[in-house]
């Protein structure tokens, strides 16, 4: 499950398993993945449903069978659409799995540009792209080494991600003449980090805009714009979504859970959460909340 804050503190890999496999459901596991980045590379693989997913300065809607690869330091977030599901599996790789430490020629012109966003990258892979079958295939068996989970299928893992990032570069996905950070995002990133990291604490639209000097009306609209949603519906997405993380690990009460994730009118809390989840707090406990 996505970190709370921006920049995600959660160690995704380590020496010996340098990936993480993560399971995501909206809205069981959370309302939403607000804007995030982190490190590592992150490939998805939408099972069901629908969902809003933005990545870097693209938005796009995106349906079951449709793939994600999402390069390192790449600002991203995903959005339900209406009330449908939204399930993927996410796997989250260190940069050495495609031999970042390497020194050769192969990994000095087509991997660094990827992880120092030299290179340019289609992140959303429609079911219309004409190589389609032969990507979801090895996409498929990436995580069929995955859930395998041994030193073995590891070494056939490492392949598999190199064969994807060949297949994408062969089909012109990658392009290594132009830049994958889009300056919006890059202008947004202190305030989106500042949210992650306070969003228990009142924020005001004033003190982000200053943050990133600019005027409230323009970091308004570049805001919306960047992240598809107002500066202030994305703090309350990050505090429903912390409020549903306790509810669903901890026995404190609801007044205490509302209050910590920086409501203080409980009736708001409430009011809030049947918005954006579509029941109560502690209906959503009762559903999400494993027995024992």
């Amino acid at each position: 499950m996505p970190s709370r804050e921006t920049h995600e503190n959660r160690q995704h890999s380590t020496t010996v398993r340098p990936y993480s496999y993560y399971v995501c459901s909206i809205p069981e596991f959370f309302m939403s993945v607000p804007m995030h980045w982190h490190g590592e590379f992150e490939l998805i693989h939408i099972l069901q449903g629908r969902g809003e997913f933005i990545c870097g300065s693209e938005k796009r809607e995106a349906e079951a069978g449709e793939l994600f690869l999402i390069p390192p330091n790449m600002l991203h977030a995903a959005y339900p659409v209406g009330q449908q599901r939204l399930l993927y599996d996410a796997l989250v790789f260190s940069p050495v799995m495609l031999g970042a430490d390497s020194g050769d020629r192969c990994t000095n012109e087509c991997i660094r540009p990827l992880i120092k966003g030299d290179a340019g990258i289609a992140v959303f892979i429609r079911k219309t792209a004409q190589n389609y079958g032969e990507l979801k295939k090895t996409v498929e068996q990436i995580f069929v080494c995955v859930h395998e989970d041994s030193p073995q299928m590891d070494l056939l893992l490492k392949s598999e991600l190199l064969r994807f990032v060949w297949m994408l570069e062969e089909s012109g996905d990658i392009s290594f003449t132009s830049k994958g950070k889009g300056t919006e995002n890059e202008t947004l990133r202190p305030a989106l980090e500042y949210m992650a990291q306070k969003f228990r604490e009142d924020i005001t639209v004033e003190e982000l805009a200053g943050l990133v000097h600019l005027s409230e009306s323009h970091f308004m609209k570049s805001f919306r714009r960047t992240v598809g949603i107002s500066a202030m519906e994305h703090l309350s997405r990050l505090r429903i979504n912390a409020a549903c993380e306790a509810l669903c690990e901890s026995s404190d009460r609801i007044a205490d859970i509302a209050f910590a994730c920086g409501y203080s009118n409980l009736s708001n809390f409430n009011r809030q959460f049947l918005k954006k989840a579509g029941c109560s707090p502690r209906e959503y406990r009762r559903r999400n909340r494993p027995e024992g």
